[in-house]
């Protein structure tokens, strides 16, 4: 069933084995959230900032993150592209910080909310820049 709603949301399914249940629901909070506007430091439940919205939807789903981007990678195990999983998260380096956070929903697609004046959506992934991160 879980499995059936990820497909549902994100197009996509990773093996059932692969993706952790508080990743899957993290994205499902994130999918939840769909139109909400950004606002520069919001962390929801109406309007969110990038990492507010990693924030608020990986506390939904049992797991705690710091509150920014930079803190977030900072917190999570880094993996490699080629082992990430829907509910990982997906950072997108700015200089030497992290200027932006996603979560991954599976092909190459992340839950984020952008950036003033757009809404919480589901975009593919368009850099080859970026880390990714796993919640411990």
């Amino acid at each position: 069933m879980l499995l059936l709603a990820v497909v549902a949301l994100t197009g996509y399914a990773e093996p059932a084995e692969a993706a952790a249940p508080y990743g899957v629901r993290a994205v499902e909070v994130a999918a939840s959230k769909q139109g909400s506007p950004y606002a520069y430091g919001a962390t929801g439940p109406k309007r969110f900032d990038c990492s507010g919205l990693t924030l608020y939807a990986f506390k939904k789903a049992g797991k705690r993150l710091p509150r920014t981007a930079e803190q977030q990678y900072e917190h999570t195990r880094h993996i490699p592209k080629s082992d990430r999983v829907t509910g990982d998260l997906v950072f997108f380096p700015h200089g030497a910080t992290i200027g932006h956070v996603g979560i991954y929903a599976g092909e190459d697609r992340i839950w984020h909310a952008p950036r003033p004046g757009t809404f919480v959506r589901l975009e593919r992934i368009w850099s080859t820049e970026v880390r990714y991160g796993r919640a411990t």
